[in-house]
């Protein structure tokens, strides 16, 4: 490779991939297996997704909720801190209160 090669800058794609706070995009899956897709930056915090989502579902926010590889989201959450790539998942799941069984 001749070296006017090797000083070719980088494409813009990959200036903007090391771009700390680009957006990334986000499914966020029911039980039901519905999906929904979501935009958002690094930096956002996931409490503002976990909202957007409630709304768009119909459903109260505190009633559902999420998880990323397992491990429940918290309000302070942002894609940066859970290390989350382009198009990563995240898990919905309906609160459930109880879990007695009834004694006859």
């Amino acid at each position: 490779m001749s070296e006017e090669e090797q000083l070719v800058p980088p494409a813009q794609e990959e200036i903007k991939a090391e771009d700390g706070n680009a957006p990334i995009n986000v499914k966020v899956v029911s039980s039901a297996g519905e999906e929904v897709f979501f935009k958002i930056k690094r930096s956002t915090k996931l409490s503002k997704l976990q909202g957007a989502y409630a709304n768009k579902v119909g459903r109260d926010v505190g009633s559902i909720r999420f998880l990323y590889d397992g491990s429940r989201i918290t309000e302070t959450d942002t894609p940066s801190s859970l290390d989350m790539e382009d198009n990563d998942t995240i898990d919905v799941m309906v609160e459930q209160v109880g879990g007695c069984t009834a004694s006859s």
